[in-house]
């Protein structure tokens, strides 16, 4: 079983240290004398399949369970060992019923928001 994710190195475009323009991204490189296209060792590394993680991990998160989206009550029936991260469109009354239920099923919930407190007056 594998436990975590691969390293991977961060995929940058070539000239990025030496332009103040060059932002931080990654485009693939297609000029005719590019150096990373060409596949110069030092101009860094380029996205490949092999950086790819095994298929038990791929979509985990970091918590070790995977994730599901809910927006209402019914999504939950029949969830185990998953963690919940409700859709942001849900308004605070659905909210706080989707939360009640994943306590009692014992579900991690990824974005549970704070109550909010009636201190303004």
């Amino acid at each position: 079983m594998v436990t975590g994710k691969k390293k991977k190195p961060t995929f940058n475009v070539p000239n990025l240290g030496f332009f103040k323009s060059v932002k931080a991204r990654w485009r693939k490189p297609r000029g005719t004398h590019n150096k990373k296209r060409m596949k110069f060792k030092w101009a860094g590394a380029l996205p490949k399949i092999g950086y790819r993680n095994s298929v038990e991990i791929r979509g985990v998160h970091p918590c070790g369970k995977r994730e599901v989206l809910v927006s209402h009550l019914s999504q939950m029936n029949g969830l185990k060992d998953v963690a919940i991260r409700i859709s942001s469109g849900v308004g605070a009354k659905k909210r706080l019923a989707i939360v009640d239920k994943a306590t009692s099923l014992k579900l991690p919930i990824l974005n549970a928001r704070p109550a909010k407190s009636d201190s303004k007056k």
